[in-house]
């Protein structure tokens, strides 16, 4: 088992770049697989959980090479040219390919099981497919959680859906499903959530329209292909967000190329209500996706109780967050968040665990957490923690080894690479004492 030791090193400058958005390089691969036509995709994240849809395509008859990790070239099969899998499609730990490919695969003319590592499935699945279901299709989970089982063959008529819960999954999963409707799929939502799906539809020519939470797709006769440049994942920078804030020295750390997506940013808005000091340089357009550079300087933060209003569009967020308020004067309260409940771990308790253990005074609360920080000194002590195999729990607690009185051993990390392959180099090129063993 793969731990991290994290040793206090309390300054970073420089800059960097963030690997390739992972939400936008799932659906890169399943759109570009439907369209008609080669798509060529530059800045594509060859993380596992990404590899893990790549790979789900190829068992699906599309042909995809890859000219080095980051460039993929993929030959679309047509909206009715997937084939059926010899075997079970493996989606690893990666909870948005399975929950996005039951929707793609619910109209398919052929049957198909979705299976995961030992994390995902204990995931919930009902969220996606009961309103699958009610387009007529088939779909069985068992107990609520994977295996999932697709029966093909079902024809599929548009919805009206109203979630329960902001879930930009669930969503697409829904207007995956919708592009083989016999009509118009509406789906509705209680707040806001990623849009990277609509954007993307868009730009392969599907009509797609959204009034206000209202969004709607229109079942296209042809998807076209693309030429698609993958911006830098912002749920991977902000983990050397929060770290500038913490120990940024001389002129900031300047974060290139990062994607800035409206529904993807909320934590920039809760940390600049914390007194962040954020600047966003040279703003531009990457396809259909906002682009900018980030300069991040050390900040004196302050306690804040984060807006609801916010909660969905940072929830991916929320454990490094957790570590900002620890080091934040004064007390952080997060509510609305239960989301949180159901990651690849139990997010809020396994971070309550790592804060008991490293001395954060902090209360759980249902749909989160109440913190007290410490601005002044370290906020942290030293020891063990352990991150259950959450990749955002196991890089949150190596940044807090910035203001750790002591190192830290964050036990479990292998599945990092699942969505920040190179993370501990990159670290490190910034100033992190952070290395990796077993």
């Amino acid at each position: 088992m793969a731990d991290y030791q994290a040793r206090p090193a309390h300054r970073v400058s420089g800059m960097l770049n963030v690997p390739g958005d992972k939400s936008i390089s799932h659906r890169a691969l399943m759109l570009s697989g439907l369209a008609q036509g080669v798509s060529e995709v530059t800045g594509f994240l060859a993380s596992e959980d990404c590899l893990a849809t790549l790979n789900a395509m190829r068992a699906l008859g599309v042909r995809i090479e890859q000219a080095s990790p980051t460039q993929v070239s993929i030959h679309g099969v047509g909206l009715h040219g997937l084939t059926a899998p010899a075997h079970a499609l493996d989606m690893g730990n990666a909870g948005t390919a399975m929950r996005l490919s039951t929707g793609l695969l619910a109209a398919q003319r052929f049957s198909s099981r979705l299976v995961g590592d030992a994390s995902l499935m204990k995931r919930p699945m009902e969220r996606v497919a009961k309103p699958l279901r009610d387009m007529g299709a088939d779909v069985r989970t068992h107990d609520g959680t994977p295996p999932v089982d697709i029966v093909g063959g079902r024809r599929l008529h548009g919805i009206e859906y109203a979630m329960p819960v902001a879930s930009a999954q669930v969503k697409s999963a829904i207007l995956l499903a919708g592009l083989y409707a016999d009509g118009p799929t509406t789906v509705v939502a209680p707040a806001v959530s990623r849009d990277h799906s609509e954007r993307m539809l868009q730009s392969c020519g599907v009509r797609v329209t959204t009034e206000g939470l209202r969004t709607t797709v229109y079942p296209p006769q042809a998807l076209a292909s693309q030429r698609l440049n993958v911006p830098g994942d912002f749920s991977s920078a902000a983990f050397f967000i929060v770290a500038g804030l913490l120990g940024a020295g001389g002129d900031g750390l300047l974060i290139q190329n990062v994607g800035m997506n409206p529904t993807r940013i909320g934590l920039l808005d809760i940390l600049r209500s914390m007194g962040a000091r954020i600047d966003v340089l040279n703003p531009r357009e990457s396809g259909a996706e906002p682009v900018a550079d980030l300069l991040v300087r050390a900040s004196v933060l302050q306690g804040i109780h984060v807006p609801a209003s916010l909660v969905p569009l940072a929830i991916d967020e929320f454990p490094v967050l957790f570590v900002a308020a620890a080091c934040a004067r004064g007390e952080t309260v997060i509510t609305g968040a239960e989301e949180l409940r159901v990651k690849e771990s139990d997010r809020i308790a396994a971070m309550s665990a790592g804060f008991a253990a490293l001395g954060v005074a902090h209360e759980v609360l249902p749909d989160g957490m109440r913190i007290l920080g410490r601005a002044d000194g370290p906020a942290f002590g030293g020891g063990d923690v352990d991150s259950h195999g959450d990749h955002r729990i196991a890089m949150s607690f190596a940044v807090a080894s910035l203001r750790a009185a002591k190192p830290l051993r964050i036990r479990d990390v292998a599945n990092v690479a699942t969505s920040f392959p190179g993370f501990v180099g990159l670290a490190r090129s910034v100033g992190f004492n952070l290395s990796e063993d077993g």
